[in-house]
């Protein structure tokens, strides 16, 4: 497939190359394809491609946000709306405050019963977003190691087709899908991004990863 990516931090170059690794056509969005880590990993990764938010979403069967969570909006406006009608989007964005964490804690900018991915869901009507990739860190991102354990990732979304392609990337990608239903499961979601920085600022742990444990 097509894959666009919204965002060229750490995270849209991680699932980049992941995207390619399992032989995908990519094209890395940015907003300056100077940027010295993005001609580093175009050199990496001889067959990606780069360009702007409006050449990765148009080019895109699937159009993958990883910017910060406070610019969606004017990223995707920058995309170009039209780009993403239709589209399965996956949405690996945390609503992050630009205050500091308060005793390990981060700040969001959403409240309890509201979700980012529910306000980017009416921003964008005519996509089918499906939240994946928030709730671990990027270094685990693509064929986690855990030992005999696969780590659970936790989706939700309103199109269940959607739901369904991007459980097969996952599953590829290394890992054990579990779906929480409807975009009103994205709050909890989420949240998740909370719990899994705590260990990172209290003990310099971010290589974890969660397991849904049933029985």
């Amino acid at each position: 497939m097509k894959i666009g990516i919204i965002g060229s931090g750490i995270v849209g170059r991680v699932l980049g190359s992941a995207f390619l690794k399992e032989g995908h056509e990519v094209l890395l969005g940015t907003r300056d394809v100077t940027k010295a880590e993005v001609v580093k990993w175009k050199t990496e990764n001889t067959k990606g491609q780069t360009g702007t938010f409006e050449n990765a979403a148009a080019f895109g069967e699937i159009i993958v946000l990883t910017t910060s969570g406070s610019v969606i909006e004017s990223a995707v406006e920058l995309a170009g709306k039209k780009n993403f009608a239709g589209k399965i989007v996956i949405d690996t964005t945390n609503p992050i405050a630009a205050a500091p964490p308060v005793n390990a804690v981060l700040q969001y900018f959403t409240n309890q019963n509201e979700s980012l991915m529910q306000r980017t869901q009416n921003f964008l009507p005519e996509a089918k977003l499906v939240k994946a990739f928030n709730s671990v860190g990027n270094n685990v991102m693509y064929k986690p190691d855990y030992g005999n354990i696969k780590p659970s990732m936790f989706i939700c979304g309103n199109d269940d087709a959607a739901k369904k392609t991007v459980t097969g990337i996952l599953e590829t990608f290394g890992w054990e899908v579990e779906d929480m239903g409807k975009a009103e499961a994205a709050g909890a979601i989420e949240s998740l991004c909370v719990l899994w920085c705590i260990p990172g600022f209290i003990q310099n742990q971010w290589t974890h990863a969660f397991k849904l444990l049933k029985k």
